[in-house]
């Protein structure tokens, strides 16, 4: 957990109790005291969010170099190249494209995995495509013993007219990476990405 993460949990925390306080004002019938609490807690968040939206606006879009790991939490991902496969047919107007990513467990003596890893590829236009779930090999899910690592080969199908591929990891937009400030998953913040140069 980093430090952005922690005090989003710290603000989650201490909403949970002022809204303790403001019920048990409410049932001593302490209309102004829990107005006023309520007032400081909508006042807190409504400036947080502030924050995040303005941070994820004003923050340029994060580019990852091939083969430069990406942390979450002890589990580390690093795209090492990426290519076309002509050799497998799909529908007219598409192609096959695998990317080769590098997972690593960095924690100091436990077995884990990413449960809520996935990545997708974009184009320059902004174009999204998910991993194709019929081919199969090692997940990026993959569970590695500590200090183990494994090679994943998602494949993606794309349209023949898509460029500049990049390829995006996520945990998606729930809780908590939606509400965390700077996150690349947070609201409205431009996603990290790796050009595969394709």
């Amino acid at each position: 957990m980093n430090l952005r993460e922690f005090l989003l949990f710290v603000l989650a925390g201490w909403t949970v109790v002022g809204a303790a306080g403001v019920t048990v004002s409410l049932v001593k019938r302490e209309r102004s005291k829990a107005l006023r609490n309520f007032l400081w807690i909508v006042a807190v968040w409504a400036l947080y969010m502030a924050v995040l939206i303005w941070s994820s606006w004003t923050q340029p879009q994060k580019i990852v170099a091939l083969g430069q790991d990406q942390y979450f939490d002890d589990m580390c991902f690093a795209v090492t190249g990426a290519q076309d496969m002509p050799e497998f047919s799909v529908q007219a107007g598409s192609r096959l494209v695998r990317v080769t990513v590098r997972i690593s467990n960095h924690a100091g003596e436990k077995t884990q995995q990413d449960r809520h890893i996935r990545a997708y590829l974009v184009d320059r236009q902004g174009r999204q495509w998910v991993e194709s779930t019929a081919v199969s090999g090692v997940r990026l899910t993959a569970k590695l013993t500590a200090g183990g690592s494994a090679i994943s080969q998602p494949v993606f199908k794309v349209p023949h007219d898509a460029t500049g591929l990049g390829l995006v990891f996520t945990h998606g937009r729930g809780w908590p990476g939606a509400l965390v400030i700077g996150d690349s998953d947070s609201l409205m913040h431009r996603r990290t990405a790796v050009w595969l140069g394709l």
